[in-house]
C-alpha cells in the first residue's frame, strides 16, 4: 500500500561513436570560440608589447603603467630610468612601459 511498484525499464543499446561526437561538439566550438575571442589577441598584444619594450631608445618619451610621464635617460637590461623633471630621476622595470609618446609631446 504505501510502497509504489518499481518496473524494469527496457533495456537501449550502446551509444553509437556518432552520438557521441556530436555530444563533445558544442565543447569543441566553445574552445574554438574562446581561442579566437580571448587567447589569440591576448598574445597579439604581448607580441607587439615586447616588441615596443625593445625598441625603446635614449630620449624615447614614455608613459609608464603608474601614470609617470618622462623621458628615458638610461637603458639597462632590465631597468630604465625616466627623467620626469629636471634632475629628477625614477628607476622602472622595462615591462611598466605602458606607451611611447611621440617626439616632442613633452616640453
Amino acid at each position: 500500500m504505501f510502497i509504489s511498484n518499481a518496473y524494469a525499464q527496457a533495456a537501449q543499446g550502446a551509444a553509437s561513436p556518432e552520438s557521441s561526437l556530436l555530444g563533445m561538439l558544442p565543447l569543441v566550438l566553445m574552445f574554438v570560440v574562446l581561442y579566437f575571442v580571448m587567447i589569440r589577441p591576448q598574445m597579439k598584444r604581448q607580441k607587439e608589447h615586447k616588441a615596443m619594450i625593445e625598441a625603446v631608445t635614449k630620449g624615447d618619451e614614455v608613459v609608464t603603467a603608474g601614470g609617470l610621464v618622462g623621458k628615458i635617460s638610461k637603458l639597462g637590461e632590465s631597468f630604465i630610468h625616466v627623467e620626469v623633471a629636471n634632475g629628477v630621476e625614477v628607476q622602472v622595470q622595462r615591462s611598466a612601459i605602458s606607451q611611447v609618446l611621440p617626439k616632442g609631446t613633452l616640453k
